[in-house]
């Protein structure tokens, strides 16, 4: 997601520093060039060399004479963002007040006035994250334009962001806004139908290629409405669902303010009426009876004549040829947008093959999940352009 992309890391003297080797590789992993800049509290936590190892480049622990702020995050700077993590209530409070007495903070001070994009990543005691003057704080600088990454608050404690949500946004600050102001819904993963209260029916999918849209969507500026059977997601809006029913009322309740809807999910195709006790187990066999679900495409299509919806094929057999005739089948009979068509032995795998079905071309994408995300969410942009 940051290919090409140069971070300023900015590391204060928060317990969390401990975690920003770990950071600083998988902003690399991620295709980002990275670039330290420390605290003397930070050096306490972690060791110049250790950041200077994990980004292969020299550390500033200082401002000399080689004027190392605007270097980094000057109008001619070599940075593209300034990504503060940890940030301690100090650090966030002398940003606030534009003080640049540490090397962090006067990166900060050259960031904010030459408008190098700004991410935040706040790590601290749940108290000081609650004191009046660090949120007025925080308001200041989102006001300013400054992005933050809220903290997971557990034990007490304002403890640092996932990397992958640092991730992602390092990207909608870095990525071209092509989809601000759009709401997109997206439906991703498997449903599952309960036949009693143990036993279910439900498929493979994993989910992973839902996020990946998801999270591509988001990196260009969209509000996102997730609605799927798993984790929640710090930067998105998440409707948890279990059957295809509850997917269904779910994209329902979001549909009449969404701009797109990503039909990404493996929705049942049949029900059952559950039992309200376990069915006993023994020699005997049992037969369930099957009921057709609604089809969700076909239903918010009903609904909403004029919602662009992206749908997804998936096939067990034939040749490429035969999952766009499947794919633009289906993209013929709702009047989708566009269809991505792609074989069901990549439910759950890393790696992926699908192809793009328009109204008048096909395009074949293969890769990483990630790739094809992307692939989905600039297809969209151009879409609703």
């Amino acid at each position: 997601m940051l290919a090409g992309v140069n971070v300023a890391l900015g590391v204060a003297g928060s317990i969390a520093a401990v975690k920003t080797v770990e950071l600083a590789h998988e902003l690399r992993r991620e295709g980002a060039s990275v670039r330290a800049v420390t605290t003397s509290a930070a050096e306490h936590i972690i060791h110049p060399w250790a950041l200077e190892f994990a980004t292969e480049n020299p550390v500033v622990t200082e401002i000399t004479g080689n004027v190392e702020h605007v270097e980094l995050c000057g109008r001619e700077g070599w940075a593209d963002v300034l990504l503060i993590a940890p940030a301690t209530a100090n650090t966030v409070g002398k940003m606030a007040a534009a003080i640049d007495d540490t090397p962090v903070t006067t990166t900060a001070t050259t960031a904010l006035g030459a408008d190098v994009p700004t991410v935040v990543v706040p790590a601290m005691h749940e108290p000081m994250y609650d004191h009046p003057g660090v949120l007025d704080a925080i308001d200041q600088l989102e006001s300013w334009g400054v992005d933050f990454v809220d903290p997971r608050i557990e034990e007490g404690k304002a403890k640092i962001a996932a990397e992958s949500d640092i991730v992602t946004e390092l990207a909608r600050a870095t990525t071209e806004q092509s989809l601000a102001g759009e709401h997109v819904v997206v439906t991703s993963g498997a449903t599952t139908e309960s036949i009693d209260p143990i036993r279910t029916l439900s498929n493979r999918a994993s989910g992973r290629t839902g996020r990946a849209v998801a999270r591509a969507c988001y990196a260009r500026g969209a509000d996102v409405t997730v609605v799927h059977d798993g984790p929640d997601i710090a930067w998105a809006t998440v409707e948890q669902v279990e059957s295809a029913a509850e997917m269904l009322a779910a994209v329902q309740a979001h549909a009449d303010d969404a701009d797109a809807l990503v039909s990404a999910a493996a929705i049942s195709d049949y029900t059952i009426e559950e039992s309200a006790e376990k069915i006993r187990s023994g020699k005997d066999s049992h037969t369930l009876e099957l009921e057709p679900t609604p089809k969700l495409i076909d239903t918010v299509r009903d609904e909403h004549p004029d919602l662009s919806i992206v749908g997804f094929k998936a096939e067990t057999g034939g040749d490429q040829e035969a999952i766009v005739e499947k794919a633009r089948a289906l993209l013929d009979r709702a009047g989708l947008a566009f269809v991505v068509g792609n074989r069901a032995s990549v439910m759950g795998a890393d790696e992926t093959e699908a192809v793009i079905v328009r109204p008048g071309s096909t395009e074949h994408v293969a890769g990483s999940k990630a790739t094809l995300g992307a692939e989905i969410a600039d297809e969209l942009a151009a879409v609703l352009s």
